[in-house]
């Protein structure tokens, strides 16, 4: 007897569950590299892993193996930023192709968190003790040394003083007017970001530029992407619905913004998307 059996293929945001469903097995790098499904559905990330497998091996073999941590390092940087030329998209910064790892791969150019993921999957295939930053405006890397921790800028290498670090934070200190003594320390701004927060970045980046373009399908897949990162964060589920809603899916849209009006504790915008809902059901008579 022949039996007919049949696999259901995993779609991109079901794979993409699977990788971000536990903090301690958290799979950061395989995660960022399959945001990029959404634009290219035949994108192979395994594929895309392997070609980050080629780089680790080629830059091992330029070490002995006895080198420190530093050697590494220094490797690392001149393997990445000189012979491979990774840099920053300063010319088109707002692309959201520069959120692709796969695209970073082909271009040598991103913005300094995906930048950022690439140079610590390295890192870490060295055997260095590093992490990222999610500094305002500007991601940052954080590496263990011998003689100490050192912050990294990811789009050229460079180690940042406290100096450089707490005049890049100005701008973006509570008001920028308080006193000293009335601001929080630099070092709060320095911990490392667990990795889920560190997607969830990469995801609002995108989000951000597909709202500013009122992309909604891709905002949508963006959306979708943050409610199963975020299940208890309840604005992602709002701006879900909005994107729904601006599709003109108002059944979603109003499964999504009632739930939000449910369980959010937020009484900001609470009369604004309540009256938004009050809108959808009318439009549905």
């Amino acid at each position: 007897m022949v039996m007919n059996l049949s696999y259901e293929v995993p779609t991109p945001l079901d794979y993409f569950s699977t990788l971000v469903q536990s903090d301690t097995h958290f799979a950061l790098f395989e995660a960022a590299v399959s945001l990029a499904q959404d634009e290219y559905p035949e994108l192979d990330v395994q594929g895309v892993l392997g070609d980050v497998d080629g780089l680790l091996d080629r830059l091992r073999r330029r070490l002995p193996q006895d080198a420190g941590q530093l050697q590494k390092l220094r490797s690392l940087n001149q393997f990445f930023f000189k012979d491979l030329n990774f840099g920053g998209n300063l010319n088109n910064y707002y692309d959201p192709e520069n959120s692709f790892i796969s695209v970073l791969l082909r271009t040598r150019r991103g913005i300094p968190i995906s930048m950022a993921i690439l140079w610590m999957e390295l890192a870490q295939g060295l055997g260095l003790s590093v992490s990222g930053i999610g500094f305002p405006g500007h991601f940052m890397l954080k590496i263990n040394l011998p003689m100490g921790q050192a912050v990294i800028d990811p789009l050229n290498g460079q180690s940042l003083s406290r100096e450089e670090l707490s005049e890049r934070l100005e701008p973006y200190r509570q008001g920028g007017q308080q006193s000293e003594d009335m601001q929080a320390p630099l070092g709060l701004y320095l911990q490392s970001a667990p990795p889920r927060d560190i997607i969830a970045r990469m995801l609002h980046n995108l989000k951000e530029i597909y709202r500013t373009q009122e992309d909604w399908p891709r905002m949508l897949a963006v959306q979708e992407r943050l409610v199963v990162l975020l299940p208890e964060s309840w604005t992602e589920v709002r701006d879900r619905g909005l994107a729904h809603a601006e599709m003109g899916n108002t059944e979603q849209a109003l499964a999504d913004l009632e739930c939000y009006l449910v369980h959010t504790e937020d009484l900001v915008d609470v009369n604004a998307i309540s009256d938004r809902v009050d809108e959808l059901r009318r439009d549905q008579q």
